[in-house]
């Protein structure tokens, strides 16, 4: 048979070419693959800021993946209810979830330490600690005993204190006071006298209605406005001390974690920390309004008296003292926090502070 040199390489070429591109494809393939993963939320629709941080991010991932990294966001409800969003991930059932962490402090009151303590941090410190100050991985290391992984998504600020039916003038009108308020900030306030009430946010206006509870808190003015609690308990009370920054996080189930590719794991941290500074950014330009609105309509605004502030701050430095010796993790995570604390309070007196306290006494004065 006779040898063809030009018909050798040409067909050589061609098989060469074949197997470089065999070998390519799947390399290409694992770093960008097509997923199609849930997401269930721990709020309804109607909550447009807090849900809508979750769409956010789907979207942020959408785009940075070119549509290859597709996540569905659920309501809650629609694949569990609100409060079973991360014990859903954790098992299994769904692959990420939308939620606040503090959801979850009946399992293990570390769990808190993720988005909100009684006289913790605010929204701003709260950003620092995580990003800066090592809070993400003491809060994964915490989360992967429960078979998650966590990255903030969402902020809400500092919370309001909430709607009572009556005026408080000292600590001793709380004694037997009856407010609707979940989590560990329940757990605090209890050891001043008032009797924490777990109530959905659907039924906490005709409880208040009814005189069932006496108080309840939510969030803040744009989401409180939606609820008409000031129809039925005027008194509106500041600041919510038990979430001066509540953080909301993406969390996904550690096996599914693991199986992402390396960017697409980035893509969801970035998207996820977009996502936290816009909820932040909404919820500070929407409230303004909102508040200017409750007040026209009869809410009744007031600071907490002085003496109820000092009685939860000794109540809230009680529990923690009182969990952190039986509880190691929780201790890990609360030393951690309040060492941040102490430094950030120290800036914000000679930053922050000096110029907002400056700035609204030009309010006060009608400067601005």
């Amino acid at each position: 048979m006779s040898f063809n040199r030009r018909t050798f390489f040409a067909k050589t070429g061609t098989v060469a070419a074949g197997a470089t591109a065999a070998l390519a494809a799947p390399a290409i393939a694992q770093s960008a693959p097509e997923l199609k993963w849930r997401m269930t939320s721990s709020f309804p629709k109607a909550l447009d800021t807090i849900y809508g941080a979750a769409e956010t991010f789907a979207k942020y991932v959408s785009d940075a993946t070119d549509g290859k990294f597709q996540i569905q966001v659920f309501a809650a409800n629609e694949i569990v209810p609100g409060l079973e969003a991360a014990n859903a991930v954790g098992d299994g059932t769904v692959e990420m979830c939308h939620t606040a962490s503090y959801y979850y402090w009946g399992k293990d009151p570390a769990f808190a330490f993720a988005t909100a303590v009684p006289f913790g941090l605010n929204a701003r410190q709260q950003n620092a600690w995580m990003y800066f100050g090592g809070g993400i991985d003491l809060v994964n290391e915490f989360l992967a005993g429960h078979n998650l992984v966590a990255y903030p998504c969402g902020n809400t600020g500092a919370q309001m204190g909430g709607w009572f039916r009556k005026e408080l003038k000292s600590v001793s009108d709380l004694q037997g006071l009856k407010m609707r308020i979940g989590g560990f900030g329940g757990k605090v306030i209890s050891k001043i006298g008032v009797v924490p009430q777990q109530i959905a946010g659907g039924e906490i206006y005709q409880a208040l209605e009814k005189g069932t509870i006496d108080a309840a808190e939510w969030v803040g003015p744009y989401d409180d406005e939606k609820l008409g609690f000031y129809k039925v308990a005027p008194y509106y009370y500041y600041p919510g001390w038990w979430e001066g920054g509540a953080m909301l996080h993406v969390m996904t189930n550690s096996a599914k974690w693991a199986e992402l590719p390396a960017n697409y794991q980035n893509v969801v941290k970035i998207a996820a920390q977009a996502a936290n500074t816009s909820m932040l950014a909404k919820y500070d330009a929407v409230n303004p309004g909102a508040l200017k609105k409750l007040a026209a309509a009869g809410a009744k605004l007031a600071p907490f008296p002085q003496d109820v502030m000092e009685a939860c701050f000794k109540a809230a430095n009680e529990t923690y003292a009182e969990i952190s010796a039986t509880n190691a993790p929780f201790k890990k995570l609360h030393d951690a926090m309040m060492a941040f604390r102490g430094d950030a309070y120290l800036w914000a007196q000679f930053s922050e502070y000096q110029f907002d306290a400056f700035m609204m006494g030009q309010q006060r004065k009608k400067a601005l």
